[in-house]
């Protein structure tokens, strides 16, 4: 396997319980993936910390203490450090060492992976946990290499911190990451200008510690959360006002607006990401979409103090969840403070940078730091930047050139016996990966066993059955709204890539279906050798 993140660890331990001689390798001095690599200040997970955890060992849903509603990056580091002690994964997991290559051999039906250390694995399967959000993207603006200050990007911020006291700092992009990081870098610098390309919405994350007796009981019916997480919700999260909720099965057009605004407003109180479960016509009509947007609009508007700085905060050209939604800290109020300027990029677009700041088709800005927070390469970003060839030498890249392709998100054809976790062409996006690596290895593990029932080493999906699942994450798509907004769930902040096949916006039940109609049919449209 390769990425000791949630997906990575839960793999690890899945197969050895399995009896499955299995090992894990990582980039990092350290596991917890996403929460090992991201440290950025005002960084915490957006799913409450009951939720944003593995289901899979009671004990640890027990034992583990949680401090905060939404933990904190230190905090997350430590639980999945806890975890591989608890289970003693340690002994399996190869740190600081890079995957470079993985070339699969058709004479033995094995695949040889290569590290940055001149090192070479033998494995039959390769299980790739790289991540859905872990490659960043590229920060090329010309004449950077010009610029003197200090420059760090949020996803691979230093371990020893930066300091903004009395410091002009500018940060460019305004997405989760910039979200976060802006009003702490405000609290200190001396001037902070933030650089805005697609403003955002978002909502108050409402971060606390919980009331008293709050996390007793969610361990003591911690079965029917996750019942509910599972199987009775859109994400895989479910609490609202610190219960949990079913979906929501109206139409938001078939209410009354008193009662649509009502539950609206249970939602904003609720903070976090509880606007997930309301109305599911929200993501395929645009009457629908348009009422929640709107209620957010005014929401927001009141937190601004200068109308103009809100025109350019308040997105008014796009639908209201198709990009994914935020939830902040005081990210609005930032803005009212005398030592913040905004800048609209889209209306005056970079050119450069400069030894002292940048240059913007208005003006020139001059700062000490520049904090990048322009975002990933989703998907697909991780698994393209190692050289990965399978049948007859073909690059992964060639295969994905033109779109995505994949079966499941899980395989790619011509690609035999590489799995992705959480991979691109799967719903991982819109569904909670903690829990959705558990269901995804479900799934492998039975192949596994069908495979040495039947003596068969070798797995790939056919060209046809590919071709089927691209269909169906075409067909997914265009009933959505998704498909209106060039985010990265579509690919749309990466020059040139394509959104066909990057995610399956079908929802987690029909993708449960399909791979349980799959398995239970033999797994027919997989080759089997």
């Amino acid at each position: 396997m390769v990425g000791a993140g949630a997906s990575g660890l839960y793999a690890l331990y899945h197969l050895q319980k399995r009896g499955y001689n299995a090992m894990l390798i990582e980039a990092g001095d350290g596991v917890a993936g996403t929460w090992y690599w991201n440290r950025y200040p005002g960084l915490r997970v957006d799913v409450e910390s009951v939720e944003y955890s593995y289901a899979f060992d009671d004990d640890l849903q027990q034992e583990w203490e949680w401090s905060e509603r939404y933990a904190a990056q230190p905090e997350l580091e430590r639980y999945f450090n806890h975890v591989a002690d608890r289970f003693d994964l340690r002994p399996s997991i190869l740190l600081s060492r890079r995957v470079t290559a993985a070339q699969f051999d058709e004479a033995s039906g094995r695949w040889n992976v290569e590290t940055d250390r001149g090192e070479t694995f033998d494995a039959q399967y390769c299980i790739m946990a790289t991540g859905l959000l872990s490659a960043p993207k590229d920060v090329n603006f010309p004449g950077l290499d010009e610029f003197k200050g200090v420059t760090a990007h949020t996803a691979r911020w230093p371990e020893e911190g930066i300091d903004f006291a009395g410091k002009k700092v500018a940060v460019i992009g305004t997405g989760s990451s910039g979200i976060q990081v802006i009003p702490i870098v405000a609290e200190t610098a001396e001037h902070l200008t933030v650089f805005q390309r697609t403003p955002a919405f978002a909502v108050p994350l409402r971060n606390c510690v919980p009331p008293e007796g709050y996390f007793e009981e969610v361990k003591a019916n911690y079965a029917e959360w996750r019942r509910r997480e599972k199987y009775a919700s859109f994400g895989g999260w479910v609490a609202v006002n610190y219960k949990p909720v079913d979906l929501t099965t109206t139409s938001a057009l078939a209410v009354s607006e008193e009662e649509r605004l009502a539950l609206y407003e249970d939602r904003w109180e609720s903070g976090g990401l509880a606007f997930y479960n309301v109305y599911p016509d929200i993501f395929g009509d645009r009457a629908a979409n348009d009422t929640l947007a709107e209620f957010l609009r005014e929401k927001t508007r009141t937190r601004i103090d200068d109308p103009a700085i809100a025109d350019i905060l308040i997105p008014n050209d796009y639908p209201v969840m198709m990009r994914r939604l935020s939830a902040e800290t005081n990210y609005y109020e930032t803005f009212n403070r005398d030592n913040v300027t905004l800048v609209d990029v889209r209306a005056t677009p970079i050119q450069s940078f400069t030894p002292i700041g940048l240059q913007t088709t208005e003006q020139e800005y001059d700062f000490d730091i520049a904090i990048f927070a322009t975002g990933f390469d989703a998907m697909s970003g991780a698994l393209v930047r190692i050289d990965i060839r399978g049948r007859d030498g073909q690059a992964l890249t060639d295969h994905w050139s033109d779109e995505i392709r994949t079966t499941f998100g899980m395989m790619a054809s011509g690609f035999p016996n590489m799995f992705y976790i959480s991979g691109p062409g799967s719903p991982a996006p819109l569904f909670q990966p903690v829990l959705f690596c558990e269901d995804q290895m479900t799934w492998l593990t039975s192949l596994f066993s069908h495979m040495k029932t039947q003596g068969k080493t070798v797995v790939d999906p056919t060209p046809e059955f590919e071709e089927t699942w691209i269909q169906e994450c075409d067909r997914a798509l265009d009933v959505t709204l998704f498909n209106e907004t060039p985010s990265w769930y579509v690919g749309g902040n990466i020059e040139g890539k394509s959104g066909r096949g990057l995610i399956y916006f079908g929802g987690i039940h029909p993708y449960r279906e399909w791979i349980s109609k799959c398995a239970s049919n033999d797994y027919a449209g997989f080759a089997l050798q």
